[in-house]
């Protein structure tokens, strides 16, 4: 006999599938998105730190613009983070390390023809050098985590 309780629902087999799934959609979808717009090509990135085109100046701008536009949205409509925390934008301070961290950047962006994020496209679509941009990133990022300590902040 039931109490009129509702009944337990079953235990969830397979936990965060539908997070990952989510996850695995967008990657995708950004993805397609990078190598459509030619974001992922060695030359556009070439060709825009030579100022020969504008192309990925526009790609740049229209990514700043939506960013703005959708920083807006999540403030006004007051949404939240996953674990129900307020969305808060806190801007970093200015120093040094900034100036030399950009040109580090800037200087493996130019010589790979990417940035951390299209490195995922350019080996999705098959370009296996990009292998060894992904192994500089980690390295990278790994070098950093060991000098942060003595790096000026």
């Amino acid at each position: 006999m039931t109490d009129g309780s509702p009944a337990p629902s079953p235990p969830d087999r397979f936990p965060g599938v539908g997070n990952l799934l989510a996850v695995l959609f967008v990657g995708t979808y950004l993805g397609i998105v990078l190598t459509k717009s030619e974001v992922v090509r060695w030359q556009r990135v070439h060709d825009m730190f030579l100022l020969r085109e504008a192309h990925m100046y526009q790609v740049i701008a229209t990514a700043i613009l939506v960013a703005m536009v959708c920083m807006v949205l999540l403030k006004r409509l007051g949404i939240r983070t996953v674990t129900g925390a307020p969305i808060e934008y806190k801007p970093k301070p200015f120093h040094t390390g900034v100036i030399v961290g950009g040109m580090i950047f800037g200087a493996g962006w130019a010589i790979t023809g990417a940035c951390p994020g299209p490195i995922y496209a350019q080996i999705g679509g098959g370009a296996w050098m990009a292998l060894f941009t992904f192994a500089g990133a980690l390295g990278g990022m790994f070098l950093y985590a060991w000098l942060r300590p003595r790096l000026p902040h």
